[in-house]
């Protein structure tokens, strides 16, 4: 499995991302071979905790009955100034303010059974 490494570091509650050992290209999703040099030597770089977001959307109608009490909530694309390339999507939690370039920081959204999500709220 490709993810299997991102999702130990989030059991661990540590967000990383996949790197090239050969050409040090970050990536997600995690594939088996780098796009840039085609190798499949990869390690885990992790994620500081303070992220932007580079796009939002506010949810207004649930797409699962899970999280219609949730409503609305906020998908954001969040960057990492330190990881060029890295554009990951995660929720916004704690704000009803939210706009492009603004600071976040990551937290873990523990569902059960060990598994922790990562989640961002405004700074």
């Amino acid at each position: 499995m490709d993810d299997a490494g991102f999702w130990e570091a989030c059991s661990n509650r540590r967000l990383a991302f996949q790197s090239c050992n050969d050409c040090h290209t970050l990536r997600h999703p995690p594939t088996p071979v780098c796009p840039k040099c085609r190798s499949t030597h990869v390690h885990w770089q992790e994620a500081p905790e303070i992220g932007e977001i580079f796009s939002f959307t506010r949810i207004h109608h649930a797409s699962h009955p899970a999280v219609s009490d949730q409503l609305p909530y906020i998908v954001a694309i969040v960057t990492f100034p330190e990881l060029p390339g890295i554009r990951f999507i995660s929720n916004v939690t704690e704000t009803d303010s939210i706009h492009i370039g603004m600071q976040v920081r990551l937290w873990w959204d523990d569902i059960g059974d060990g598994v922790y999500i990562p989640r961002f709220k405004a700074i």
